[in-house]
Formats: C-alpha cells, sequence, structure tokens
C-alpha cells in the first residue's frame, strides 16, 4: 500500500449507517455494533445490515455446479444473491428511490474479502493455482459490478477489501501443499503458489477499482458527487504478522484456532468447521 493510499484510508468519515454489521470494537469508533438474525424487527435494520454468508462466492453458483465442483456451498448465497437481499431490504429503509439515495448516500458499504472462496473450491476440485489464476478477472469484474451498483443506488462510500494470503491459511497449508508444488516461503512458512494468486488478484481488484474510480470521474454531471472507493488491503498485514510473530506477543502463527484441535503441525480439524457448535 502506497503512502498515498494509506492517507486516503486514513481520511476516511465513518459514515452513520452501515451496510454491513460493526465488529465488536465498533463502539470505539462511534458506531453500535449491529447484530443481524432472521428474528430481528425490520426496524433494527435501519442501523446496518450484513449480507455475508460463509462459503460465498463472487461468482454464480451454477458457474461451480456446471463444472462438477462439489466443494461449492451447497445454498445459492453468491454475491448477486446478497445482492437481491440487499435490493428486498430498501423498501422497508425508504420509501422512494430518490429517498434511497439519500438514505444510503450516508451509509457505509463493505464488500468484504470475496474470492477466497471461489479459489478454494476450485482447488478443492483438483485444478492448479495456474488454473484457478486464470479465473481473476472474472471474479474480480463480479466484485467490481457490485461495489458499481452500489454506487448507483446512491452509496457515496464503499469499502472494496482484497483478500488475504491464501498460502498462509492452516487448512490450505494441511491439505493444498502437494498439489501447489509444496514450495514454502521461508519468511513465512505459507506456500508460495497460493500467496502469488493472492497477490494477483489483490493487484487486479486494485487496478479495476481504481479504473472505476476514473469511470466514475469522466461521467462529470451524471457521476455522483463525493463517491469514494476504498480498497482495504488485508494482504499485507497478515503477511507481516506471519513473519514475525514475536512481533505482536505470538510465538506461532500457522497453527489453527477456529476449526482448531486435530492435532499435527498445523492443528486442523475438518471435523470441527468454523461456525459449528463449540467452534469460533
Amino acid at each position: 500500500m502506497s503512502r498515498g493510499e494509506e492517507d486516503e484510508q486514513s481520511r476516511l468519515a465513518l459514515p452513520k449507517k452501515l451496510i454491513r454489521p460493526s465488529s465488536p470494537g465498533a463502539p470505539a469508533l462511534g458506531m453500535e455494533k449491529t447484530t443481524v438474525s432472521a428474528q430481528q424487527r425490520e426496524e433494527s435494520f435501519r442501523r446496518g445490515a450484513n449480507f455475508a454468508v460463509g462459503g460465498a462466492t463472487a461468482l454464480e453458483r451454477a458457474f461451480f455446479v456446471d463444472k462438477g465442483f462439489e466443494a461449492v456451498c451447497p445454498f445459492n448465497v453468491s454475491l448477486s444473491v446478497q445482492l437481491g437481499w440487499f435490493d428486498a431490504l430498501k423498501p422497508s429503509l425508504c420509501s422512494s428511490p430518490r429517498a434511497c439515495k439519500e438514505y444510503l448516500a450516508e451509509a457505509l458499504f463493505v464488500v468484504g474479502e470475496l474470492g477466497w472462496n471461489d479459489y478454494a473450491v476450485m482447488l478443492l476440485a483438483g485444478k492448479s493455482v495456474d488454473e484457478a489464476g486464470s479465473h481473476v478477472p472474472e471474479i474480480v469484474g463480479s466484485i467490481c459490478a457490485a461495489t458499481e451498483k452500489l454506487i448507483k443506488e446512491g452509496g457515496k462510500t464503499v469499502v472494496v477489501s482484497g483478500i488475504p494470503p491464501l498460502g498462509c491459511a492452516p487448512a490450505n497449508l494441511e491439505v493444498m501443499a502437494n498439489q501447489t508444488g509444496g514450495e514454502y516461503d521461508p519468511g513465512t512458512g505459507c506456500l508460495r503458489g497460493l500467496n502469488q494468486l493472492s497477490k494477483d488478484h489483490n493487484a487486479q481488484l486494485r487496478g479495476a477499482l481504481a479504473r472505476l474510480g476514473g469511470a466514475l470521474a469522466r461521467l462529470g454531471g451524471r457521476s455522483p458527487a463525493g463517491v469514494r472507493v476504498v480498497y482495504a488491503d488485508l494482504y499485507s498485514p497478515i503477511i507481516d504478522f506471519a513473519a514475525a510473530p514475536g512481533r505482536y506477543g505470538f510465538e506461532g502463527t500457522l497453527r489453527a484456532c477456529c476449526s482448531g484441535g486435530g492435532g499435527g503441525r498445523y492443528n486442523v480439524d475438518h471435523a470441527a468447521l468454523c461456525g459449528m457448535p463449540g467452534r469460533a
């Protein structure tokens, strides 16, 4: 991340409403913590709503089903479906297209680390890193199309995150070492090939977001005033942590916590996935 980009992120004002739930640290940022469940009253969604689902992909589920990729999520929860949920929620938030644009102009949209699951499904199906990487433009295109839709709906502040280093995830280290050539980075212990896939994805995403920003600027009077699309770098801090865990008070970084307890080098328990009862 360049210094200019760091400065741009540091200037990011936190709007009044949040579309996607705030983290437990949200009160420190001046936001209310947002929790989302099917039992909530519609009015509670005016504080924020989360459409993210574990296992969701940027590409359509049909793309994976048609290719026989069995590891794809059994539910249709892709990015386009989540955008449909957003459209369905809007009538409970605002009464007209103009009112919605005014309302959503004050919201912070977060388009999370989409792409991770897409690549994981492909790799678990036996595809090589190069084969998975050939789909980066499609995945990035889907993320940017979603970002553009949110802007057209009235959003003026959209944070779009890249993906973390795939090669540092304990489960990937355990399952995909042979498939990816087993070349480890001596500085981190992570798989080089998978991390390169993350870097390629992030580089293409940043470039595409920059082009999207330029396209909005060229629209002149038709462009929403004051729109900011901010790229969030999730890769660099995790690599820094993996390279020097002692700096952050840890002895090691590559043993599973969520989905942990399986013992072995990476402590992965594939029968106790994140989100299961008793798991983080």
